[in-house]
């Protein structure tokens, strides 16, 4: 009973002691959390600077078009130079008018919901953005946490290969062993030496990536605590009321489509401008009024043309529409589903597996060293914990990533409010 009782923290330390050792973080400095990496992202990002820009416009855009036509202002001179009578310059007569063009049709109503549709799309726009800089910080957190822990379980596996060599060249001395199980060992050591490096430079160029996603260099360690818990994660489906971005995007499209097609339906009706002025008669020296109205004919451009390509346009957004509908739904399915075999995968990984290997390599390690084990059965021992670790840091990486994954495509936006419709 004492004996499985200390087996069991020998096990547990053993555990503590892998895992403060694969963890390839610098080992001073404060814990960089997830969180705190995405509001340095949030703060340093150009997608965002451009997203918010991109809201800016369509604001702009809005006060735009609701603003009336600019009147006009006009000066006349008539009777300066000509022929016969006139061959001679006589005092002209003198008119000065402004014009006033009226928009008829709801020209106006029209546009000013062309531009309201397409402020919605930009703050559907900037929510897009904010949604693919979190996956995309929470990737490259992960990925640094996960090269970092590679790294340490490659110097771990290193230590012991190289603590493994040092045991077989005792055993070659002492005439316990062939020099071939000391040759064998020093080729698994280059090797794993080798390792070492290729981790190494893995874990720099992931922390390099991860520092220009926040905008500013990374010293410290990151959130190891996080990477190794596994808990449910991530609404199922959109709350109610809330639509995905994919199927936000796609319906805000469909309603600037529709936006436009009425504005293409109302500028068939011309437009007419009224002018009044007045004019000076020099003969009399007097002053009369002069009115005016215009109106363009429209004998070759009646509007059907536009008509039929905002209708094609329309029609076109709207089977956009659905098809973003169908693909969403299937992609958070999908998503779910993989979070779900990411999770069970994490949880047998670091469990009882993990133990496990742990606890016949730390035998094989003591029953070599006393002769009672030969080295193929210490390599294939070693062999297996280090596959086993890596396969806990690789599905935990996975896990991880699905679940950035789903809140990406769980990620939502307000419905529409009835006077945007």
């Amino acid at each position: 009973m004492h004996r499985v009782i200390a087996a069991v923290l020998a096990v547990t330390a053993c555990a503590s002691t892998t895992q403060a050792q694969t963890s390839g973080s610098p080992p001073d400095g404060p814990v960089l959390t997830l969180t705190q990496a995405l509001e340095l992202a949030h703060a340093n990002a150009p997608s965002l600077d451009a997203a918010n820009a991109g809201v800016r416009a369509a604001d702009a855009g809005e006060r735009v078009a609701g603003l009336r036509p600019n009147p006009t202002v006009s000066a006349d001179i008539e009777n300066v130079g000509g022929s016969r009578a006139y061959n001679i310059i006589e005092a002209p007569k003198q008119t000065v008018g402004i014009g006033l063009p009226l928009e008829l049709g709801g020209k106006r109503p029209a546009r000013i919901a062309v531009a309201v549709s397409q402020r919605g799309r930009a703050g559907i726009d900037q929510a897009i953005a904010e949604a693919d800089l979190r996956e995309s910080v929470t990737d490259a957190y992960v990925e640094t946490v996960s090269a970092e822990r590679r790294l340490g379980a490659a110097r771990q596996q290193a230590r012991i290969a190289g603590e493994t060599a040092h045991a077989a060249q005792v055993r070659v001395e002492a005439g316990k062993a062939s020099p071939l199980e000391q040759q064998r060992a020093d080729v698994l050591r280059i090797a794993a030496e080798a390792d070492v490096q290729k981790s190494q430079r893995l874990a720099t160029l992931a922390r390099a990536n991860l520092e220009r996603r926040l905008g500013q260099p990374v010293s410290g360690r990151l959130d190891q605590d996080w990477f190794d818990r596994i808990d449910a994660y991530g609404p199922p489906q959109p709350r109610d009321g809330m639509t995905s971005l994919s199927v936000a995007a796609a319906t805000a499209d469909r309603r600037t489509a529709e936006a436009q097609l009425r504005l293409a339906r109302s500028q068939r009706i011309p437009d007419v401008t009224v002018s009044t002025g007045v004019r000076r008669l020099p003969a009399t020296n007097g002053v009369a009024a002069v009115f005016g109205v215009s109106v363009p004919l429209p004998l070759f451009n009646g509007g059907s043309a536009a008509i039929a390509q905002r209708t094609a346009e329309r029609d076109k957004v709207d089977a956009e529409r659905r098809s973003a509908m169908l693909d969403a739904e299937q992609q958070v399915a999908q998503a779910q589903a993989d979070l779900a075999n990411a999770q069970a995968a994490a949880s047998n990984a670091i469990g009882s597996a993990l133990v496990a290997a742990q606890e016949a390599t730390r035998i094989a390690r003591i029953g070599y060293r006393e002769g009672k084990f030969g080295q193929l059965d210490l390599l294939d021992a070693e062999r297996t914990l280090a596959q086993t670790r890596t396969a806990a840091i690789e599905a935990l990486t996975v896990y991880h990533r699905a679940r950035a994954r789903l809140e990406r495509l769980a990620a939502t936006a307000p419905s529409p409010k009835e006077d945007d419709r």
